[in-house]
C-alpha cells in the first residue's frame, strides 16, 4: 500500500503544476477563445480555423514536438471539434500521448480520445493494450482513467481483454476504484449482457458496499436486471427498504445532500426499483408501505428535486398492491401538483395523472374542471399532456367530443413529432370505440387530412385492413364500404390538390375496390374522377401506382377511356408507370383475363399466399447449377462476417493475471471467439429485451381493479380511513403570494356554463361503471369494428364479450371527492349516502350535481375538493314523518359520515305549505360542507326537486343530491354542498333557490338565504415551535391589537386562549409564560400565526399571514368571541 501512496504522491504536483506547462496551455487556449468571440462573421471564423487547424497540424507532425507542447494540441484540438471543425490528424497522437505520457498528458490523452472516437472507430484497437498497463498500475489516477475509457468507448468485442482486470478493481481497497469498475460493469451489461452474467454475485457484494458511493453505482445495474426479470430479485426487497430508510432518514454524509435534501437522485432510483418489485406483489408490496409513506411526508418541501420525488412516489404507490391510506396521499400530491399556478408543476401533476388513471380512472374526475381548463392552456406542453390524460379516460360515450378537441388541437400544432402521435391515437380511438360509421369515416379522413404524409404507415395499413377483412357482421362491412365510397366521391368532386398523397392512395384503393358496390354509381364518373388526379403536378409516382391499380381494377367493360389513358402512359419516363400502363391495356382487352386476375368480390380470407415462393423453384435450381452462390439469411450473413473480422486481443509484452483454469468456456468466451458468439448472443438478448416488454405491457395482467374501483375496499367504505390534514407545506407563502397575483379574472356565468357541459361531455363514463381498467385498456364495450379471424388463428383469439350498453338512469357516477370522505363511495340504487341503511324505509333518487361557479375560473389555491362536481349523485330520502317546523331531530337525519363530525344546530331556511328548508353545518378538516334537508310538508308525492345555491364570494360543489326525482310524503331528502373561501371576508351571504312540482307541467319556485362567517372556515393548523418560526419570518402581512383579556381565572392567558380556541378552531402551539403563539389556516390553505402577549390588562395580538385581508378578519372574530364571552 505504501509504494500506491508513493507513486500517487509523486504524480499529484503535475496535475497543479501553474509555472510552465499548464500556464502555456491555459494562455494559448485563451488566446484562441478570445480571438473567436471578436470575430464578426461566420466566414472569419472558418478562415481563423483553418489557421488554427493549419498551424495544429504542422505542429504535431514536427518531431521537436514535447509532450506538454502535444498536450496544448489535444486541449486546442478538443476545442475546435466542439464547434465543428474536423481535427481527425489528431486522433492518432491523441492515443499515442494516453500511451507515452506523463500522468498528466495521459490524463489529457484520454480525455481527447473519449471525445474524439466512438465505440466503432478503428482506432481503438490501438488503445487496448494501454488501458489493460494501466488498469494493472498501482497509481491511481491511471487506474481510474482507464476505467473511465473502458466504460466510455470500450466496444462489446473489446470487453473479454478486460473484463477480468475490471472485475478485479471490484475488490479494491479504495472506492472510487470499486465505484468505476461497477459503472463499467453496467456498461458492459447494456451492450453485451451474456458476457456478465457470471458476476451478478459480486453485483450483489457491490450492493452491500460500505461506501455509499459504490452501492449507488450497484442500483443502475439491478434496475435494469428488475426491469427483465422482477422475480428473481424478490429476495433483496428488504435490502432496497432497508436502504431507501436510511437515505430518507439522513444518515448518508452530508456531501450528498442537494438542497438540503438527502441523495435525492438515489431516492428516486429506489423507488422506481421498487415499485417494479411490489407490482402485483401483495406480500412484497407490505416491506416498502411504511418506507413509502415516510418518504411522501419527508418530501413535502418546495424545490423542484422534491417534486420530483413526490412524482417517483406517486407512481410506485400506484404501481404496487395499493393500500387505502397511501392512494389517498398520493391523490393529494396530484391534486396539490395539478392546481400549482407553475407551469412545471402543472405539469408533472398532469404527468402523473396521466399515469394513475390508468388505474383509477375517477381520480379524473376530482380535477375535471382543472383539466378542462388546461385544454385552453397557453402552454403548449401542457395542451399535449391533457390530450394524453383525455386519451387514456376515454370510453364510448365520451369519445366523440375527445377525438374533437384532439383534431382541433392538431390543425393548429407544428410540431411533427407531436402530429405523429397524436394522430395515431385518434385512429386507434376511432377504430375502438365509433358510434357510428358516418363519424368513422369522417374521423379517418380528418385523419389522414391533418396526419398527412407524416403519418406512420400502419395508420392507412390498418384502415385499409379493416375494411378488407371486414368484421363478423356482413351487413356492417357493406354500409362502412358504401359509405366510405360516397365520402371519397364527394372529397374527389372538390379541390383535391391539396390533399396529401397517403390519403389520395387510400382513396383509390377504396373506390378501385367497392365503387362498384354502390348501384347509382356510375362507373365512368370514378375513371374520371381518378384519371384528373393523374394530371395533377403534386401527385407523386408512387400515388400513380395506387390511382393506376385503382383504375386497372374498375376497368372492365370501359375500354375506350382506359385504352386513351394506357396510351398516353405508355410514354412516361416512369418504368413502372408504364409496365401498369401495358398491364392496363391488356387486361382492359381481355374480359376473361381481368376476371381471372382480379376476380370481383373473392373473400380475402381465401386467399392462400405462398411465403416460400415455391413458384420460382426451377430458376433457382437453374441459378445454382450455373455456379451462384446460394442465398443466405440475413443473419447467417452477418456472422460471417464478424467471423473475418474477429480480433485477436491477446497482449503482446505481457499476460493476463488470470489463469486458464479460471477462464473455462462457460465462464466466458476466448477472444478468438467471441465476435460470432457475441453478436448472435447480444442481438438476440436484445430483441427479447424488446419483446419480453411488450408482453409485460399487453399480457398477464392482474386483475386486481373491477369497475367499481379496488375491490378489496368495498369491505372497508363503511368505515373509511380518516384523512390526514393537508400539509401546508407543500405550497410556501410564496407560491401562494404568487397565485394571488396570477389570480385569473371571473369568467362570464355562460362561459363558465360551457366548461361545465363540456366537462359533462368529456367525464361521462367514468363512475362506478367505469369501463376504463389496468394501462388504459378499455373492458367495455370492445371495439367497434371487430375483425374476422384469420384461418390460422385460433378460435378463442376472436371470442370478444358483447357490448354493454348501460341505461344512464341506472348507472352510479357517484365521484365525490376522497379527500372528503377517505375512500370511494361505492353507491347503488336502494342504498344510502354511504352505502349502509340507517333506516328501513330508505330509497334513493337520482340527480344531477351542478356546480355555480360565478367566480369564472378555478382559482390555483383552491383546494382539490371542488374537483368532484358535474357529475350525478344520489341522496338519500328518509321516509319517516316530521312536522313541517325545523327540529333539532334532524341532526338524526346526517350521513353516517358524517354524524361524528363537528356541527352546528339546525336552523330553518324556508318554508312554503309544500316545502320546508332548514340547514346545518358541517365543520370538515378540508372543507365546510353546508347541509340542507328538504322536507315534505304534505301527504302527496313531490317530482322533479332541484336545488340551486350561488354565492359570489365562495366556491361551491355540489357534491349530492342537489336533485331529487320524487320526494314521497311526509319524507326528508338531505344534500350537500362544499364550500370553499379563497378571499377571506367577515361574513358571506348566500341565496338560493327550490323548484319543485306537486301537478304535471306546474313547476313552483321557493326562495332561501343565509349567512356565513369567516370562521366557519378556519381550521387549525397543526405545527411545531420551530416550524412556526420559519414560517412567520416568511409572511409578509401583518396586523397588531390590542384584546380583551379574561381575568376570570387563575391564568389569563391560557384561559383567552382556550376561549378563542373552542370559537375559532385555532390551535395553540405553545405558551411560554406571558407569551403565547397560536396557528390557523384558511380552507384554501392560507395560514395565519398569532403572537399573543400579555400587556398589562390587555392581550398584545401580532397576526400575520400571506393572505392581507385574512389577518383582519380573524382579528374581527378573535374580538367578538372575546366580546360574547
Amino acid at each position: 500500500m505504501s509504494d500506491v501512496v508513493e507513486k500517487t504522491l509523486t504524480a499529484l504536483p503535475g496535475l497543479f503544476d501553474s509555472q510552465t506547462g499548464a500556464a502555456k496551455i491555459t494562455n494559448r487556449l485563451k488566446q484562441l477563445i478570445k480571438s473567436i468571440t471578436e470575430l464578426t462573421s461566420k466566414h472569419e471564423e472558418e478562415n481563423l480555423m483553418k489557421q488554427e487547424l493549419s498551424a495544429m497540424k504542422e505542429q504535431v507532425s514536427s518531431p521537436n514536438t514535447t509532450m506538454k507542447q502535444m498536450r496544448e494540441v489535444m486541449v486546442r484540438a478538443m476545442y475546435c471539434e466542439m464547434l465543428g471543425y474536423d481535427a481527425s490528424f489528431t486522433y492518432i497522437h491523441a492515443i499515442k500521448l494516453a500511451q507515452q505520457g506523463s500522468v498528466l498528458e495521459k490524463r489529457v490523452g484520454y480525455l481527447a480520445v473519449s471525445l474524439f472516437l466512438s465505440e466503432g472507430h478503428e482506432l481503438l484497437l490501438l488503445l487496448v493494450n494501454t488501458v489493460l498497463k494501466d488498469l494493472q498500475s498501482t497509481n491511481l489516477i491511471e487506474a481510474c482513467m482507464a476505467l473511465t475509457v473502458v466504460a466510455q468507448v470500450f466496444p462489446k468485442d473489446m470487453i473479454p481483454a478486460v473484463l477480468p482486470l475490471v472485475e478485479d478493481k471490484l475488490s479494491h481497497p479504495k472506492e472510487i476504484i470499486r465505484r468505476k469498475a461497477v459503472l463499467a460493469l453496467y456498461k458492459f451489461y447494456l451492450i453485451a449482457p451474456n458476457q456478465v452474467q457470471h458476476i451478478h454475485a459480486k453485483f450483489r457484494k457491490a450492493l452491500c458496499d460500505k461506501d455509499p458511493g459504490v452501492m449507488t453505482s450497484s442500483l443502475h445495474i439491478y434496475l435494469q436486471l428488475i426491469r427483465e426479470s422482477p422475480d428473481g430479485y424478490k429476495d433483496l426487497t428488504g435490502s432496497f427498504v432497508a436502504i431507501l430508510k436510511q437515505v430518507v432518514g439522513g444518515k448518508l454524509p452530508m456531501d450528498f445532500n442537494y438542497h438540503s435534501v438527502p441523495a435525492p437522485w438515489l431516492q428516486i432510483q429506489l423507488l422506481r426499483i421498487l415499485s417494479l418489485l411490489g407490482r402485483e406483489d401483495q406480500s412484497t408490496s407490505e416491506l416498502m408501505y411504511e418506507v413509502l409513506d415516510e418518504s411522501l411526508r419527508r418530501a413535502e418541501m418546495n424545490h423542484n428535486i422534491t417534486y420530483a420525488i413526490l412524482y417517483e412516489c406517486v407512481k410506485a404507490v400506484y404501481t404496487i398492491h395499493p393500500k387505502a391510506e397511501l392512494l389517498e396521499k398520493a391523490a393529494r400530491c396530484i391534486g396539490n401538483f395539478v392546481l400549482s399556478p407553475k407551469i412545471n408543476l402543472k405539469y408533472l401533476g398532469l404527468k402523473a395523472l396521466t399515469y394513475v388513471v390508468q388505474h383509477d380512472a375517477k381520480l379524473a374526475l376530482q380535477h375535471q374542471m382543472t383539466i378542462i381548463e388546461c385544454l385552453d392552456h397557453s402552454d403548449f406542453t401542457i395542451k399535449r399532456e391533457t390530450l394524453e390524460l383525455l386519451f387514456r379516460i376515454t370510453n364510448a360515450q365520451n369519445v366523440t367530443v375527445i377525438v374533437e378537441k384532439m383534431l382541433d388541437f392538431l390543425r393548429g400544432c407544428n410540431d411533427e413529432h407531436t402530429v405523429i402521435h397524436l394522430v395515431g391515437k385518434v385512429a386507434e380511438l376511432a377504430e375502438k370505440f365509433a358510434p357510428d360509421n358516418s363519424w368513422f369515416i369522417q374521423t379517418m379522413n380528418d385523419v389522414f387530412s391533418i396526419g398527412g404524409d407524416l403519418l406512420q404507415q400502419d395508420v392507412p395499413n390498418n384502415f385499409l385492413r379493416l375494411l378488407a377483412e371486414g368484421s363478423e357482421s356482413k351487413e356492417e362491412d357493406d354500409e362502412l364500404r358504401l359509405y366510405a365510397v360516397d365520402s371519397y366521391l364527394t372529397v374527389l368532386k372538390g379541390d383535391a390538390s391539396h390533399l396529401p398523397q397517403r390519403f389520395l392512395q387510400v382513396m383509390s384503393w377504396v373506390l378501385g375496390e367497392y365503387s362498384d358496390f354502390q348501384e347509382c354509381v356510375d362507373q365512368r364518373e370514378v375513371i374520371r374522377l381518378l384519371t384528373k388526379l393523374l394530371d395533377q403536378r403534386s401527385v407523386t409516382s408512387e400515388t400513380r401506382v395506387w390511382i393506376l391499380s385503382a383504375l386497372t381494377k374498375i376497368s372492365e367493360g370501359q375500354t375506350d377511356l382506359i385504352l386513351d389513358l394506357s396510351e398516353s402512359l405508355s410514354s412516361s419516363q416512369d418504368t413502372v408507370l408504364r409496365q401498369q400502363a401495358q398491364e392496363l391495356r391488356h387486361l382492359s382487352r381481355d374480359s376473361q383475363l381481368h376476371e381471372w386476375a382480379l376476380p370481383r368480390g373473392a373473400p380475402w380470407d381465401s386467399m392462400e399466399v405462398d411465403s416460400s415462393l415455391s413458384f420460382l423453384d426451377g430458376f433457382v435450381s437453374e441459378a445454382l447449377a450455373a455456379g451462384a452462390a446460394p442465398y443466405k439469411p440475413p443473419h447467417q450473413r452477418q456472422e460471417e462476417l464478424c467471423e473475418e473480422r474477429a480480433l485477436n486481443l491477446e497482449p503482446y509484452s505481457f499476460s493476463l493475471p488470470v489463469s486458464l483454469s479460471s477462464c473455462s468456456i462457460t465462464d466466458r468466451q476466448s477472444p478468438t471467439m467471441l465476435s460470432v458468439s457475441s453478436g448472435i448472443s447480444g442481438n438476440s438478448t436484445e430483441l427479447s429485451q424488446k419483446a419480453g416488454s411488450s408482453t409485460v405491457i399487453l399480457e398477464g395482467v392482474k386483475r386486481v381493479w373491477g369497475k367499481d374501483g379496488y375491490l378489496p375496499q368495498k369491505e372497508t367504505a363503511a368505515t373509511a380511513p380518516p384523512v390526514d390534514k393537508p400539509s401546508v407545506a407543500v405550497q410556501s407563502s410564496g407560491q401562494q403570494e404568487a397565485a394571488e397575483r396570477t389570480e385569473p379574472q371571473p369568467e362570464p356565468p355562460t362561459q363558465n356554463q360551457d366548461k361545465q357541459q363540456l366537462a359533462s361531455s368529456l367525464f361521462v363514463g367514468l363512475g362506478a361503471q367505469s369501463s376504463i381498467s389496468l394501462l388504459g385498456k378499455s373492458e367495455a364495450p370492445p371495439p367497434r369494428f371487430r375483425k374476422k379471424p384469420r384461418p390460422h388463428e385460433s378460435s378463442s383469439s376472436s371470442g370478444t364479450s358483447e357490448r354493454s350498453s348501460v341505461s344512464s338512469s341506472r348507472s352510479s357516477h357517484s365521484t365525490t371527492d376522497g379527500f372528503l370522505y377517505g375512500s370511494l363511495l361505492e353507491e347503488e340504487p336502494a342504498t344510502s349516502i354511504s352505502g349502509v341503511d340507517h333506516t328501513p324505509k330508505s330509497t334513493t333518487a337520482n340527480g344531477l350535481g351542478q356546480n355555480k361557479h360565478t367566480d369564472g375560473d378555478r382559482r390555483t389555491n383552491t383546494s382539490q375538493i371542488l374537483g368532484s362536481d358535474m357529475v350525478i349523485v344520489r341522496p338519500n330520502t328518509i321516509q319517516d314523518k316530521y312536522p313541517s317546523s325545523v327540529s333539532s331531530d334532524l341532526t338524526a337525519l346526517l350521513p353516517p359520515d358524517l354524524k361524528d363530525l363537528p356541527h352546528s344546530d339546525v336552523t330553518s331556511l324556508t318554508s312554503d305549505p309544500s316545502l320546508s328548508l332548514a340547514s346545518c353545518r358541517v365543520f370538515r378538516d378540508e372543507a365546510l360542507l353546508l347541509v340542507i334537508f328538504i322536507c315534505n310538508c304534505t301527504e302527496t308525492v313531490i317530482k322533479d326537486v332541484a336545488v340551486q345555491l350561488t354565492c359570489e364570494e365562495l366556491q361551491t360543489a355540489s357534491l349530492r343530491g342537489n336533485v331529487v326525482d320524487c320526494l314521497e310524503g311526509r319524507s326528508t331528502s338531505v344534500c350537500h354542498y362544499a364550500l370553499l373561501m379563497d378571499d377571506p371576508h367577515t361574513n358571506v351571504s348566500f341565496t338560493g333557490t327550490v323548484s319543485y312540482q306537486t301537478q304535471p307541467g306546474h313547476t313552483n319556485t321557493l326562495c332561501f338565504s343565509g349567512t356565513l362567517s369567516t370562521a366557519d372556515f378556519i381550521r387549525p393548523l397543526v405545527v411545531t415551535t420551530e416550524e412556526y418560526g420559519k414560517l412567520w419570518l416568511s409572511l409578509s402581512h401583518d396586523v397588531k391589537q390590542n384584546l380583551k383579556l379574561l381575568t376570570d381565572a387563575g391564568d389569563p392567558l391560557r384561559t383567552t386562549l382556550n376561549a378563542l380556541k373552542d370559537a375559532l378552531q385555532l390551535h395553540v402551539v405553545d405558551i411560554i409564560g406571558s407569551e403565547g403563539i397560536v396557528a390557523c389556516r384558511l380552507l384554501s390553505g392560507a395560514p395565519c400565526l398569532l403572537h399573543c402577549r400579555v400587556n398589562a390588562a390587555a392581550l398584545a395580538m401580532w397576526l400575520r399571514s400571506p393572505h392581507p385581508a385574512l389577518p383582519d378578519c380573524i382579528l374581527y372574530h378573535c374580538q367578538r368571541a372575546l366580546a360574547e364571552h
